[in-house]
C-alpha cells in the first residue's frame, strides 16, 4: 500500500493512465467517425454509388489540387453548411492524411448522416495511388 503513497509512484502511476488514454483516443475518434476506407472502396463508392467526395482542407489547399467532383467544404465551415447537404447520398470526407477528416464525418454522424466514411490517408493517400485531381471548381 506504501507504493501507491509515494510521491515518486503516484507521478508514474499517472503518466502510465494519461499515455495509456492517449493510445486510446485515436480509437475513440475514428468509431465516432463511421468507416474509414481506402482508396479503392472510395472510387467504388463515386462510381457505384455516386458518393458525394466533402474536401475539409482550407479553400487554397483544395483549390492547388483535388479528387475531381468533391466538394470544398472546410472544416471551419462545416457546421454553417452541413443542412445544404443530402443525407440521401453517401459521403466520403477527406482531407491531407486522414486525420482532421475524423472529426468532420464525426459531425456529420451527430447530425443525422449515416453513411459517411473517411478515406484513410487523405489526398496523401489519393496521390500514392496515382489517381487523378484537378484544379477545377
Amino acid at each position: 500500500m506504501d507504493f501507491f503513497l509515494q510521491t515518486n509512484n503516484l507521478m508514474l502511476i499517472a503518466t502510465a493512465i494519461l499515455s495509456g488514454a492517449m493510445l486510446l483516443w485515436p480509437l475513440i475518434q475514428k468509431k465516432r467517425a463511421g468507416a474509414v476506407i481506402g482508396t479503392t472502396a472510395a472510387v467504388q463508392m463515386i462510381n457505384q454509388k455516386d458518393a458525394l467526395v466533402i474536401d475539409v482542407r482550407p479553400l487554397a489547399t483544395y483549390q492547388n489540387g483535388h479528387i475531381p467532383h468533391a466538394r470544398s467544404i472546410p472544416l471551419s465551415e462545416l457546421d454553417q453548411k452541413i443542412g445544404n447537404l443530402s443525407k440521401d447520398k453517401p459521403i466520403i470526407v477527406v482531407c491531407d492524411r486522414g486525420q482532421t477528416a475524423v472529426g468532420a464525418a464525426a459531425k456529420l454522424r451527430q447530425a443525422g448522416f449515416n453513411d459517411v466514411a473517411v478515406l484513410e490517408g487523405g489526398m496523401t493517400a489519393w496521390l500514392a495511388a496515382g489517381l487523378p485531381t484537378t484544379t477545377k471548381r
